[in-house]
Formats: structure tokens, sequence, C-alpha cells
């Protein structure tokens, strides 16, 4: 059936025409039968004796269905959905479970954990966590403060509340689904009662991450009786999410330049997209998922390794398709499952696996431990190859129908051979000025930027300051009136001072305020970001205390730790506080959304 039944025949205005279709559209049969006999009970109610019921074809059915007036709803069971999110996925299956909900009696409410209070959990009676593990088994950023709350001494009991979670996290790190497996066993700890068993999801999450909601929201729908169970709960407030233009789209690259100088020991892409027709609707804060390919030469080497060579559709697939580089636990064990490899069996009873993993890729496993293998081996022990997502650089009211991105080549060695980044190796040694890549929209409403009059801090070092030229840039072509400040790092002046001249002329324009640099390898003892702000507190705390906002942008294994400690330090230096009162107002910083930060 059409998502837009309603005619425009309909006697109904044209707005409400559109009203009635948001509600009508999306609806199921069953919820369409329940208005229908809804409807027609209230006109049967309130019809005078000889007036019809309804008027046109629809009478003789609502005729039928007058005599017997709708039962009354059963209230929908209140259902709370707590996410914890770094790049949107678990924001984006908490919003399709809330949808779910609503068609099973249940009223959800959807709570980004970085709002989460521990008081709404104790009031909840049916709780759903759907939570990202970042990095080596850390919280996602915004989501730090209450998960330490919810570890904590003063969390709350959970007797009564029925509970299920979904963790979400990647095989290729030590700590997987972490966050969520300790979400999980502390919600049974606090006196929950678990409904749904834990399902962990890998990087291709859609289809278990689909089968336990549903399996989920069974378990936590509220039983009806035989009367209520054919009335439909439906929620006239809900609007459908609007049709998204997220892309995939194609792009050309019509700039790649080394931002980097010849003698720097990096590179840095500076990469410029042209759309034919629209650019993606993209915002500052927002990123794009870059599409790449995997580099010919080492599926070359690793089809040499599996004695495959001669497959010509095989490394088609393996090069645009597969994740052939990522060597986790997981793989190494569909390898041992796949082959029989007694030494690969023997390698995961010992307990060293994981061990023995770090630092390799698959093609180490495949070398160091030989057998006949087949191309449906090789498919089912890699997954499928994932986008990279990188922050835009650019603001569309500066640079048009373009998108500009800033990507780091990854290089290093390991164990005797050189490696590189899949999507970063992709753009350094395979793309050209000219040539055509895919990209997808992955927009960020949490790393935004706030009100033109507001003042706005930014640290970004190295690519961290991909995001904070596309705010410059915007704040530029609104006239802004709020204050700008910026701290970026690199290794070193001459060479690394990525778009050096562009940060220039915004201090002389004025859309940027105040810059403050580290140069790590300039001096003899090593200085960051975070040393600059300790030698800027007193400044930095009184634009805090006049309502600033706090961004940060780049590696979260340590620089964006590193700079929320030394924000707490300088808190108490500058205001005389103890350490506790300090973590304090870095917490009230988060939970007023002034603390913001878009790390990996």
């Amino acid at each position: 059936m059409s998502s837009w039944p309603i005619p425009t025949a309909a006697p109904f205005a044209p707005e409400e025409i559109e009203i009635l279709n948001r509600v009508v559209g999306p609806a199921t049969p069953v919820q369409r039968a329940w208005l229908a006999g809804f409807l027609a009970g209230l006109d049967a109610a309130a019809a005078a004796p000889g007036t019809a019921v309804l008027a046109s074809a629809a009478a003789p059915q609502a005729a039928a269905l007058a005599p017997q007036p709708a039962a009354p709803a059963q209230p929908a069971e209140p259902l709370t959905i707590v996410y914890a999110t770094e790049s949107g996925n678990s924001e984006r299956l908490a919003s399709d479970m809330a949808k779910a909900a609503r068609k099973m009696n249940l009223k959800p409410t959807v709570i980004d954990m970085a709002d989460l209070e521990m008081s709404e959990l104790a009031s909840a009676k049916r709780l759903v966590f759907i939570a990202a593990t970042w990095g080596e088994g850390d919280p996602p950023g915004r989501a730090v403060r209450a998960y330490g709350e919810l570890m904590g001494e003063a969390a709350p009991r959970l007797e009564g509340v029925q509970f299920g979670v979904l963790a979400l996290g990647d095989t290729a790190y030590a700590d997987f689904c972490g966050v969520g497996k300790k979400i999980d066993a502390r919600l049974e700890q606090l006196g929950g009662k678990r409904i749904a068993d834990r399902v962990d999801c890998d990087l291709d999450f859609e289809e278990p991450a689909g089968k336990w909601i549903d399996g989920a929201l069974k378990a936590l729908a509220p039983a009806q009786d035989a009367a209520s169970s054919r009335v439909i709960a439906v929620d006239f407030g809900a609007k459908p999410a609007p049709a998204s233009e997220l892309g995939p789209f194609e792009a050309e690259i019509i700039e790649l330049t080394d931002l980097n100088s010849s003698q720097s020991n990096k590179e840095t892409y500076h990469l410029e997209l042209s759309f034919e027709g629209a650019a993606p609707q993209y915002k500052p804060g927002d990123s794009l998922d870059l599409y790449a390919e995997n580099d010919p030469a080492y599926v070359d080497d690793l089809l040499k390794a599996a004695g495959l060579t001669s497959d010509a559709a095989l490394r088609a697939d393996l090069v645009k398709n597969r994740d052939v580089t990522t060597l986790s636990l997981k793989a190494v064990e569909t390898y041992a499952e796949l082959t029989g490899h007694q030494y690969v069996k023997e390698l995961l009873a010992s307990g060293k696996a994981r061990e023995w993993i770090a630092g390799r890729q698959l093609i180490d496993l495949i070398q160091q431990f030989p057998i006949a293998l087949t191309g449906d081996h090789l498919r089912k022990v890699t997954r499928p190859l994932s986008p990279r997502a990188y922050s835009i650089a650019s603001s569309r009211r500066e640079v048009g129908e373009e998108a500009h991105l800033l990507i780091s080549a990854v290089r290093y060695e390991s164990f005797g051979r050189a490696r590189k980044g899949v999507a970063s190796g992709y753009v350094a040694d395979q793309l050209k000025k000219g040539q055509k890549v895919r990209v997808k929209l992955r927009p960020n409403r949490h790393f935004a930027l706030p009100a033109p009059d507001q003042d706005i801090i930014m640290v970004g070092p190295g690519t961290g300051i991909a995001p904070f030229r596309a705010f410059v840039q915007e704040r530029r072509a609104t006239n802004a009136t709020g204050r700008s400040w910026l701290f970026f790092g690199d290794r070193q002046f001459t060479h690394d001072f990525l778009y050096q001249l562009e940060w220039q002329n915004a201090l002389k324009d004025g859309a940027l305020t105040r810059m403050d640099v580290a140069f790590s390898r300039d001096t003899p003892e090593k200085i960051y970001v975070q040393n600059r702000i300790w030698e800027r507190r007193h400044d930095l705390i009184e634009w805090l205390d006049s309502g600033a906002y706090f961004y940060v942008c780049g590696d979260a294994k340590a620089m964006a730790k590193d700079v929320r400690a030394m924000l707490v330090k300088a808190y108490a230096d500058v205001k005389g506080l103890s350490v506790e009162a300090a973590e304090k107002a870095v917490a009230d910083l988060d939970r007023a959304h002034r603390y913001l930060t878009d790390t990996y």
C-alpha cells in the first residue's frame, strides 16, 4: 500500500491531508482497522436518530462496526531506551527501536547517555541500553560522565526493572563490546532483571541488531487481554523521520594536496570533492564516510599466500568489498574452524592468540599457518569493508557545492612488513585529481556550532583541526559576533603547520579571535596543546565562565584524555577548587552540552 493513501480530493484542507498522511501512511493494516472502528464508534455515539454514521462508500463498513463501540485503548507502558554512541549507530538503532515499540503498546523515551541522570534509571520499569565501545574498551566521549556514575557507588538500586543490553563494538579491538558487557553486568548487579540476553555486534551489526530489537520488544511488551489485544496504540505525536539524503554520492576529486612540506615525515592530504549538482546538505561538525579500496599489491600478496592467484573474480571482490587487513580473534577462530589447522587450534587453546594478533594482519596468519584455501574460505574469514569517516573541513557557505576533507596517511612497520591504513593509503597512493570516489554523509548534531553570538574554544591537533576549519569558515560567512579561540598542535612549525596562511588570514579578518600553537618537536621538551591550555588557564576559565563552548577533536587514546585532565587541573588552580569540585565543574560543562568531543 502506498505510504500516501489520502487522495487530494478528500474533504480536507491540503495541510490537513498532510497531517493525516503522516499518521495513516506508515500505519499497519491492524492500526488502520482500529482507527476505522474508533472513528465509527465516535460517530455512532454522537449521531442523531436517523443520521447516517458515515457517508459515501464507507457507510456499509462503518455501519457494521458502529454497533460495537471501540474498546478503550490499553494505556501504553513506558520504555526507557538509553544509547551511548560515538559514530551515530547506537542512536539510529535506538530511534528504530522506539518506532517499533510504539506499535507494541509501549511508550518509548529515548535518552542520550550524555544526558542521562541516575534518577531516571531508578524510575524506569522497562530499560534498554544500546551501547557502543570506543577504542580500547572506553565509553563514547559524551557518555563518560554517566557511565562513571552508573559504575560508581552512588548508582541507584534497580529492583523490579526489566532490562536488556545491545552492545556494539569492533572485533579488531581486544575489549570487544566491553562497555556493553560492563553495563549489562552492572544492571544485574544493581538488582535489575535481565529479560533479553545481551547480543554483541561487530561492524556488520544491522542484521543481528535488528533481530535482537525484535526479540527484546516481544519480551518487554506488556501482556494484553483478548479485548485490548485488538486495540493498537497509535502515537499521534510521533512524526516519521524525514527522508534523509545521506548518499552514497559520487564525487570528483578537484584538488589533492599534501599540506606537509617535503622535509616532513608526515603526509596530510587536503582533499576537495565536487558533486554533480548539489553537494550533500552537510553542516559544520558533520563527517563524510569515504568508501575506500584495498591496496591491490597487498591483495596480490594475500592471494599468493593463499594459492589463489588465478581467481580474478575473487581478487576484484577482495580489493573492493572485503576487509582483508584486520586480524581479530574472531578471524583466527573462523580460520581454525574452516581449515582445521592444528597449530592455529593450539594457538587458540594456549590463550596466547590475542597477544599474537597484536601488530599483525590477515596475511601474517595465512603465511605463518599455510593450508589449502578456497575463495569461500577467504570471504568467510573476512568481514565487509566498511567506509572510513572523516570530519568535513569546509563550510558550504564558503565553498559552495564542494566538501573538503583532511586525511593523514598512516604508515608503519611491524614484524618486518611495511603497513598502511586502508583508507588513508587509498587516498595517498591510489587517488589522483580527476578521479571519482563514493562518499556518504554522516551527520553529527552533537558536534555543532552554538548560536553565532556564543564564544567557542577549539582544540584540534593534527587532523583534529579539520572541523574547526569548517567552524571558522561558517562563523565568517554568518558574521558571527561570538569570539573564537583555536588551539592547534603538530610536530614542527616549519613543516607541519596545516592551513597556516588560512589561520593567519582568519586572525586578520576577525573570524578567529586568537590562536595558540604547540609544535612538539621544535623544543627540547615536547610541548602539546594541553600544555598551552595550562599556560592560558586564567583566560580560558574566564571564557568558560562567560559561557564559551569547549570543543575537542582528534586522538581519543591520549590527547582527548590529556586535554580533559588539564582542564580539570586548570579549574582547580584558577578557582581554588578541590580535584572533586574541579571534576564536577567539567562534568557540568558536559551536562550543559558545552564540552563537545569528536574523537577517533
